[in-house]
């Protein structure tokens, strides 16, 4: 299974329409099909999947409608379509059906380090000519670097804009932002003439452990109002993406399964490859959604129902451990006690009481 920034906002209930609780998350799987449905003759038992459903992902056992199921082509392994379905398939739709990605184009990509900011970077180097500046977190920049598919790396935090000014001074023809708020603003000012902004995602509202109401009434503040009559006069288009809602709500299931094919027919045919950071047991994943959440994956998280969970560190017992400041308190007192008793003053030590371990997890 896929772990996507959906996931993390869907934990906080910071998406449209949410499903009820309780629910089994996760919106993205591969494996074998054990059972088929009545009516479905695309499919039989055995073959070999993956899916992308709008929820109960994280599984051994997945129940998906046929209309969200893809053939995986010979030689792709479970890994890889777990890696490559969700994120290259947005990233082909934003940049070949919206963007309309053309030869000598320029691009500025927000996250560039992330599972869709990796597959919008190899499928734009598969046109010729096009340039890209990247924005991401500084200790990313290493890692990308030593890939060398981004022409130019920005840091996220900084005055990027004004970067992107110096080496081109009209701007960008393609703007691609997932994390709204104020980056909206500093995005549509860098498009050039016939430029285009696409919005697909709001990370931005994701700021901290749980929902917070105030991150996301700052994110749609932040935002400038933009009227048509305003894109008339400069020539700019604005447009957004929600995979989500275009399969669920929208009903656009055959307009997905084209993009998804044509992202296998590439790899098929070699040019791209996901990029996988890391895989984590299921019983792992608080773990690994909080690498997502830091920021600190480069490519796709992906959850393996085979691998075993990591051992966790054993929880000691209650009035076991003391920090080192304690520790020194204690063993001052203990000096200042012998000291004591040997001018025929006796003190009593304090005495340590054992307590029970308590094992707590998240839910």
């Amino acid at each position: 299974s896929g772990l996507n920034f959906q996931d993390l906002m869907a934990r906080q209930g910071a998406i449209d329409s949410p499903p009820k609780t309780p629910f089994i998350m996760g919106s993205e799987c591969a494996g074998d099909i054990e059972q088929v449905g009545e009516g479905v003759e695309n499919f039989k038992v055995g073959d070999r999947v993956v899916a992308l459903p709008d929820h109960k992902a994280w599984a051994e056992l997945v129940a998906v409608p046929a209309t969200s199921v893809f053939a995986l082509p010979a030689g792709m392994s479970y890994l890889d379509a777990a890696a490559i379905t969700m994120n290259y398939t947005v990233a082909y739709i934003l940049l070949f059906e919206l963007a309309n990605l053309t030869p000598g184009k320029s691009l500025l990509l927000h996250s560039a380090g992330g599972g869709v900011g990796q597959a919008v970077v190899q499928l734009a180097k598969t046109v010729k000519d096009v340039t890209i500046f990247g924005v991401c977190s500084k200790s990313k920049h290493e890692a990308l670097k030593a890939a060398g598919t981004i022409d130019h790396l920005l840091e996220r935090g900084t005055d990027y804009s004004n970067e992107v000014r110096k080496i081109s001074p009209e701007g960008v023809d393609i703007v691609l932002d997932c994390l709204c708020g104020e980056e909206c603003n500093k995005g549509y000012a860098l498009l050039k003439p016939m430029g285009k902004y696409i919005l697909y995602g709001s990370s931005n509202v994701v700021t901290g452990e749980t929902k917070s109401f105030f991150s996301a009434a700052r994110s749609w503040w932040q935002v400038d109002k933009v009227s048509p009559i305003k894109l008339f006069d400069e020539n700019k288009t604005l447009s957004g993406l929600n995979l989500r809602h275009l399969m669920y709500q929208h009903g656009s299931h055959a307009f997905v399964r084209r993009a998804v094919e044509r992202v296998f027919a590439l790899w098929n045919e070699g040019k791209i490859k996901p990029v996988v950071d890391t895989t984590w047991a299921l019983e792992d994943v608080p773990e690994a959604m909080q690498k997502m959440h830091d920021r600190k994956n480069i490519g796709k998280i992906v959850l393996d129902p085979s691998l075993e969970p990591k051992p966790k560190p054993a929880t000691p017992a209650k009035g076991k451990t003391k920090d080192k400041k304690a520790a020194s308190q204690e063993s001052q007192e203990k000096k200042a006690s012998s000291v004591e008793s040997e001018e025929g003053e006796k003190k009593k030590e304090p005495e340590l009481t054992n307590g029970t371990s308590e094992d707590k997890s998240d839910s």
